[in-house]
C-alpha cells in the first residue's frame, strides 16, 4: 500500500507554485481577463511551463520532459483549482500528453517533447463531457486530410496543435492554423470551450485513437479531482476566514451554531476528497491495477463536493458574494462546469458499480 500523504518534495512544489499563483494569478485579474477576448494567460502558462517546467511533469526525461508521476501532477492541479487558473494545464500537460504517451512512433515522440517543454500547447479533440471509455465523435479522413466539425472542445482557442480522433480508428496531428476554432458559449469562462471545423486540413498520423483518447480521459477524469479538491479547499478556508470577520449583533458570525454545523460538514467532505483523489492520483502514478475504481471512485465523489463548497461560499459570503467583484462565481462557476467534464458523477457511479460487480436492484 502506497503512502498517500504528501512527500516533502509534493510539499515544497506547492509551496513555490503557491507563491508563483500569488504573484501572477490574483483573483481581479483573473475576472478582468475573463471579460477580454484572450480568457487564457498566457505570461503565467510561460512561468508554469517554461520556469517551473510542469508541463513535461508525466513526460520521460528521455523525451524531454521531467519523468515525474501523477502525484506531482496532482499537487500542480491542486494549486491551480485553488487559484482558479485561467491555463490549459489539464487539458495540455494531462491529457493531451497522456494520449500521446499512447502513442509509439517518431510523430508522437516530437510532439511529446513539444508539450513537455510548454512551448507548444496541445488539445484533444473529444468533447469535455465524455467520460473515460464513452463514445466521443469522430472526423473523417481522406487523402491525408480531414474533413467534419468538433463541438465542446476545452482550451481549443489556445492549442497550438490538435490531437483529432478519425473515422479510420487513427488519431492524427493538426496544427491549430489550419482549423477553424469558434469559441462556444461558456459557463466556465476561465476554461472555455470551442468548435472546431476541419475543411481539409492537413494531418499526421500519431497511433491508433482508441486506447490513446482512453488513456488521455482517465487520466483527466482522475486528476480533475484534485482540482476540484483545491477548489473546494480554497472555498472552505476563505469562507471559514470570512466569518471569523463578520460581525452581527456585535459577535463574529461564525460564532452562530448553525453556521458551524454547515462549516464542520463542508470540512468532512474535504478531507474525504482529498483522500480519495490522492488514491487515484497514486494508482495512476504506480499503474495499479484498481486505477479504474480509484478515478471512478475520486471522480464520483469530488464533483459532488466541490459544487456544494462554492455554492456555500456564495451563501455565507451573503450579498458580497453575489457581486461580480468577489471571486465566488469564478469559483461556482468553474464547480459547476468541472461537474460535467470527463463525465459525470452518475456516470462515474456507474461505471464503479460495473467495475466492483454491483449489480443494480
Amino acid at each position: 500500500m502506497s503512502d498517500l500523504l504528501y512527500s516533502e518534495e509534493e510539499e515544497a512544489l506547492r509551496s513555490a507554485l503557491r507563491d508563483l499563483l500569488a504573484d501572477h494569478c490574483d483573483a481581479a485579474g483573473v475576472i478582468v481577463r475573463t471579460e477580454s477576448d484572450a480568457p487564457h494567460d498566457r505570461e503565467l502558462w510561460k512561468a508554469l511551463s517554461e520556469g517551473m517546467g510542469l508541463a513535461g511533469l508525466l513526460v520521460p526525461e528521455s523525451q524531454g520532459g521531467q519523468g515525474a508521476t501523477h502525484r506531482e501532477v496532482a499537487v500542480v492541479l491542486e494549486e491551480l483549482g485553488r487559484a482558479v487558473a485561467p491555463v490549459p494545464y489539464l487539458t495540455s500537460a494531462v491529457v493531451a500528453t497522456e494520449a500521446l504517451l499512447a502513442c509509439e512512433g517518431e510523430e508522437a515522440a516530437k510532439l511529446l517533447s513539444a508539450l513537455a517543454s510548454g512551448r507548444t500547447v496541445g488539445a484533444l479533440t473529444v468533447a469535455l463531457s465524455v467520460a473515460p471509455g464513452g463514445a466521443y465523435k469522430s472526423v473523417r479522413y481522406e487523402d491525408g486530410a480531414l474533413h467534419g466539425e468538433l463541438t465542446g472542445v476545452a482550451d481549443a482557442s489556445a492549442a497550438d496543435v490538435l490531437l483529432v480522433p478519425a473515422t479510420d480508428g487513427e488519431l492524427y496531428a493538426v496544427d491549430a492554423d489550419a482549423v477553424t476554432v469558434t469559441p462556444q458559449v461558456s459557463l466556465d469562462l476561465t476554461r472555455p470551450v470551442a468548435t472546431v471545423v476541419f475543411d481539409g486540413a492537413p494531418a499526421r498520423r500519431l497511433g491508433a485513437a482508441g486506447p490513446a483518447v482512453r488513456r488521455g480521459l482517465r487520466a483527466g477524469a482522475g486528476l480533475l479531482a484534485s482540482e476540484q479538491l483545491g477548489l473546494a479547499d480554497w472555498c472552505l478556508t476563505e469562507t471559514v476566514r470570512y466569518l471569523k470577520d463578520r460581525k452581527q449583533f456585535n459577535r463574529p458570525v461564525g460564532g452562530f451554531q448553525a453556521l458551524k454545523h454547515r462549516l464542520a460538514q463542508l470540512w468532512l467532505e474535504v478531507v474525504h476528497t482529498r483522500a480519495a483523489a490522492r488514491n487515484a492520483a497514486d494508482a495512476l502514478a504506480t499503474g495499479s491495477e484498481d486505477a479504474d475504481v480509484a478515478v471512478a471512485l475520486a471522480a464520483s465523489y469530488a464533483a459532488p463536493v466541490a459544487v456544494h463548497a462554492a455554492e456555500e461560499t456564495v451563501q455565507l459570503h451573503g450579498g458580497i458574494g453575489m457581486t461580480w467583484e468577489h471571486p465566488a462565481h469564478l469559483y461556482l462557476k468553474r464547480a459547476k462546469a468541472d461537474s460535467l467534464a470527463y463525465g459525470t458523477a452518475g456516470a462515474h457511479r456507474e461505471a464503479l458499480a460495473e467495475l466492483v460487480n454491483l449489480q443494480a436492484p
